[in-house]
């Protein structure tokens, strides 16, 4: 993991935890390599951490994920960056009219993944918990047991999700103890 090594230095003190879980949530657990990579590469694009995305697309590559991978887990980032924010609204404002409206907001990508459905809608669940959109969560964790994943593999892809959003908060705090 050159890529992401390349920025322990960047980790102030106290997020030594982070760096460490970091290093052991992509290395290990009950996900495939591909399903691995591509929960990393869509939470870190979610984290919106420009360098760690980039190391998490660097090592993903040193790994030989294949451009699948990426090309889903970056739709996943970017569909639930809308989806996330217009479901959570719908959630959180509290009236059941707006769930008889329409969305209107195109999704093709969930409908024609370039891997398969059952590992974008994991990247789709790791980026709803990074975003908290309860909505997104529930859905995509349902699709995801029932299409045959368990709920280890989703306790594995929500604790990738959860290492890389600190990571990125760390790597923020790293600069800032830096200027």
């Amino acid at each position: 993991m050159n890529g992401i090594e390349s920025l322990r230095d960047r980790f102030p003190g106290p997020a030594k935890d982070i760096w460490l879980n970091l290093s052991s949530v992509l290395s290990s657990g009950s996900l495939s390599p591909d399903q691995r990579w591509g929960v990393a590469i869509a939470s870190a694009i979610a984290a919106r951490n420009p360098t760690l995305a980039k190391a998490v697309l660097a090592d993903a590559n040193a790994a030989q994920v294949s451009p699948a991978v990426v090309e889903d887990a970056v739709g996943a980032a970017s569909l639930m960056a809308q989806n996330n924010v217009f479901y959570r609204f719908r959630h959180l404002v509290g009236k059941p009219s707006y769930a008889d409206k329409r969305a209107g907001l195109r999704m093709n990508k969930l409908g024609k993944p370039a891997t398969n459905k059952l590992d974008l809608e994991l990247y789709s669940l790791a980026v709803s918990a990074i975003n908290a959109c309860e909505t997104c969560i529930q859905a995509h964790e349902k699709v995801v047991t029932d299409g045959g994943l368990s709920e280890d593999n989703v306790n594995d892809a929500a604790r990738i999700a959860a290492t890389i959003q600190a990571a990125a908060v760390s790597l923020e705090a790293g600069e800032l103890l830096n200027d």
